[in-house]
C-alpha cells in the first residue's frame, strides 16, 4: 500500500467491486423505503378504522372487537408478504399477450384459487437493451401507486432466467377493444376523466408513464379504467434512469455523493434539471409528444399529449397520423408532427 504524506492511499476499486457497491447502495435504499411505506400504510388504515367507527358511533367493546380483527389481519398480511413465492406456486391457464421482453399468461394461485395475470420477463433482453432502470421503475410504481387507478401487483420474484411480476387481471380488456369506431361524448368524458385521475395519481408520485395509449388503458369488471404497463415509465430516483446503470463500471461510489463542495451548487443544478426533465425518445409514434422526437428535455405534460391524442381518436375515430410515411422513414413521420 503507497504512503502519502504518512498516510495510507486507498487501493484502487476494481469495476466488480464497485458494481457490488452500487448493487449494495440500490438494496439498502429499497429495503429501509419499503419500511417507511409499510409503516406509512399501517398507520393510515388504522386511522381510517378509527375514522369509521367514530362515524359509525360504535360502544366501546365494539371499536375493541374492531381493532383486535383489524390487529389479526395485520399480521397475517405482515406474514403473507415475507412468504417466498416461485412459478411453482402458480398454475399457467393462458398466454394473454406478448411484449419485447416476454409475455403475460393468465395464471391461478393454486393454493387460494385466485385469478393473476403474470407478467414474465427475460432479464438477459432487459440488460442487452438497457431495460433495468425502466423495470425498476415499473416495479416500484406498482407498488406505490394507488390500487384505484393503476393495475395492482401482488407479487413479484424471479430466478436465473426471468423476473415475474404478478399483477391483477382485469377481464374489461383494453379501451381499444370498446373504442370500435367513434364514441359518444358522455362516454368519451368518462373514459378520458378516469384517466387524467390515473395519470395525475402516477404524476403526484414523481413519475411519468411515458407511454400513454389505449392498448394500455385497462377496464375492470366494472368498466372503470386502471393505467397499466409501465415498462416505459421513468421516476425521480437513480434508480429510474438507465444512465445510473450504464455506467456502473465507470463512475465510482463517491460519484452518487455529492462530497465535492467546490461543485456544489453546480451538482444542486443539475439534480433540479434532472427531476423537471426527461431527455430519452420512448413511447408509441402514435400518441408520443413533439417535445420528445426533439429531445430537447420534456417532462410530465408528455403524458397530457397522449391523452389529448387519445380524446381525439375517440371522437372523431381516427387519430393524426400516417402508419405509411412513419414504416418509410422515422424521421419524417417525427418532423411532420
Amino acid at each position: 500500500m503507497a504512503m502519502t504524506g504518512g498516510m495510507a492511499a486507498p487501493l484502487p476499486m476494481s469495476n466488480h467491486t464497485r458494481e457490488r457497491v452500487t448493487v449494495a447502495k440500490l438494496t439498502l435504499e429499497h429495503f429501509y423505503s419499503t419500511l417507511l411505506t409499510q409503516h406509512e400504510e399501517r398507520e393510515m388504515r388504522q386511522k381510517k378504522l378509527e375514522l369509521v367507527m367514530d362515524e359509525e358511533g360504535l360502544p366501546d367493546e365494539e371499536k375493541s372487537m374492531r381493532r383486535s380483527l383489524h390487529a389479526r389481519k395485520e399480521t397475517e398480511f405482515l406474514r403473507l408478504k415475507r412468504t417466498r413465492l416461485g412459478l411453482d406456486d402458480f398454475e399457467s391457464l393462458k398466454v394473454i399477450g406478448r411484449g419485447a421482453f416476454g409475455e403475460v399468461r393468465l395464471v391461478q394461485k393454486k393454493d387460494t384459487g385466485h385469478i393473476y395475470a403474470m407478467k414474465i420477463l427475460r432479464k438477459s433482453d432487459m440488460l442487452e437493451k438497457e431495460q433495468v432502470a425502466h423495470i425498476r421503475a415499473e416495479r416500484d410504481i406498482l407498488v406505490e401507486a394507488d390500487g384505484a387507478w393503476v393495475v395492482k401487483m401482488f407479487y413479484s420474484f424471479q430466478d436465473k432466467r426471468n423476473l415475474y411480476l404478478i399483477m391483477e387481471f382485469l377481464p374489461g380488456g383494453a379501451v381499444t377493444l370498446v373504442c370500435k369506431d367513434t364514441l359518444s361524448e358522455e362516454a368519451t368524458q368518462f373514459y378520458i376523466a378516469e384517466t387524467v385521475l390515473a395519470i395525475d395519481s402516477i404524476h403526484q408520485l414523481g413519475f411519468i408513464h411515458r407511454d400513454i395509449k389505449p392498448d394500455n388503458l385497462l377496464l375492470d369488471s366494472r368498466g372503470h379504467v386502471k393505467l397499466s404497463d409501465f415498462g416505459l415509465c421513468t421516476g425521480l430516483k437513480k434508480a429510474h434512469r438507465t444512465e445510473f446503470y450504464r455506467n456502473l463500471t465507470h463512475n465510482p461510489p463517491s460519484d452518487f455523493s455529492f462530497q465535492n463542495m467546490n461543485s456544489k451548487r453546480k451538482a444542486e443544478t443539475w439534480k433540479k434539471n434532472r427531476r423537471q426533465l426527461a431527455y430519452s425518445t420512448v413511447g408509441t409514434p402514435d400518441y408520443i409528444a413533439p417535445e420528445v422526437f426533439m429531445q430537447t428535455g420534456y417532462n410530465k405534460l408528455c403524458d397530457w399529449w397522449s391523452l389529448g391524442v387519445i380524446m381525439y381518436e375517440m371522437l372523431i375515430g381516427a387519430c393524426v397520423k400516417s402508419p405509411q410515411v412513419y414504416k418509410k422513414s422515422k424521421n419524417t413521420f417525427f418532423n411532420k408532427i
